[in-house]
């Protein structure tokens, strides 16, 4: 077998060629391996980029609220950033948040995507929603006094006591030696879905605001009734015509006037149209209830008594087990819909009785 010869006069272009070639294999390396590219989301609600970080500078673009940014450099409290219109400035550091807070956000939606609404709602202030019914909690979007919200769900936390402010004393009361240990002072939250604008493609938005911060859109015909109580929750349960217009009737649920109840709701309320007197009475109310968010309202088909409003409750009972239940509007008269083979509970009882008579 022959060995194969290099002529002298080419081996200058093959060195040239196997040079060539390892600078591109070295360059190729070099750009796999580089560092990944570094992204964030704006938190705020609008904020410029400049092109310097002197006192005096020019604003070079624009960015807004969840609006994402690539990461170019980082310097102190500041950031130098690419936006979605290849704009390039400075910006600082607070008005960013991380990519994994983003995607939290984006868990939180898709998690609570199907849950009914609780009542609708306005912001009384511009708010923060968070990804936790927390004040520490990290927040991204921001929404503006006035944005339409839809409640989903109640939460409560510990609240912040200031900073240097001592808690009141505890007081024992009369017949007992020591006093009892002050409870923490906690504050209600909601977690809230943010529809998105009319003919737009931005995706809803759910998250945590303070309860205070919001104000539900509770119709002034049914509110002037809460007696004291705080509405928690709303529905329309069906209509009733009356001179050619129709009524809606209502289910309500209220709760204690204060945050960090250990329940979301302690009654409900059926209110129905009076077709005579033409106002709303309350056909049913259900008192001293441990009731859970989401209630759930529908229709259901009862055979002879045709297709009738449901609402579904979750009640906590004495050992803190939930339990479900379902009742029915028929006209003015509200009824619980018992599981098959369920005796109603006053039935129930008065088995037990007859039996110990036995």
């Amino acid at each position: 077998m022959g060995v194969a010869v290099i002529r002298p006069h080419l081996q200058p272009k093959l060195l040239i060629a196997a040079w060539a070639l390892l600078c591109l294999l070295v360059a190729g390396c070099s750009k796999s391996s580089g560092k990944p590219k570094e992204y964030a989301y704006v938190s705020a609600p609008e904020a410029s980029l400049r092109d310097q970080l002197a006192t005096v500078y020019k604003k070079v673009g624009k960015v807004q609220n969840g609006d994402r940014v690539e990461v170019l450099e980082k310097y102190r409290r500041f950031v130098r950033v690419r936006n979605e219109a290849n704009e390039i400035g400075w910006i600082e550091q607070r008005y960013l948040t991380s990519p994994e807070v983003y995607e939290q956000f984006q868990n939180l939606a898709a998690e609570h995507a199907g849950d009914p609404l609780q009542a609708p709602a306005t912001t009384r202030y511009a708010t923060n929603l968070h990804v936790t019914p927390d004040r520490e909690g990290e927040h991204l979007y921001q929404l503006k006094e006035g944005s339409k919200v839809e409640v989903l769900a109640r939460a409560t936390s510990e609240k912040p006591v200031p900073q240097g402010a001592q808690p009141k004393p505890a007081i024992a009361k009369k017949g007992k030696e020591k006093a009892e240990t002050p409870s923490k002072p906690m504050e209600d939250w909601w977690l809230v879905r943010v529809p998105p604008p009319a003919g737009g493609t931005t995706p809803a938005r759910v998250g945590w605001v303070l309860a205070r911060m919001v104000d539900l859109d509770v119709p002034v015909e049914i509110g002037q009734y809460a007696e004291g109580q705080r509405i928690v929750a709303f529905f329309v349960l069906n209509h009733v015509d009356d001179l050619n217009k129709q009524v809606p009737q209502y289910l309500v649920a209220l709760n204690e006037p204060r945050d960090g109840t250990p329940f979301d709701y302690n009654q409900i309320r059926v209110f129905t149209w009076n077709l005579k007197r033409h106002r709303y009475e309350t056909a049913y109310r259900e008192r001293k209830l441990e009731g859970l968010l989401p209630i759930r309202v529908g229709q259901q088909d009862f055979e002879k008594e045709g297709k009738l409003p449901i609402l579904t409750l979750r009640v906590k009972d004495d050992a803190g087990n939930v339990d479900v239940r379902t009742y029915k509007l028929n006209g003015v008269m509200v009824r619980r819909v018992l599981p098959p083979g369920q005796e109603k509970p006053a039935a129930a009882r008065a088995s037990a009785r007859k039996g110990l008579r036995r």
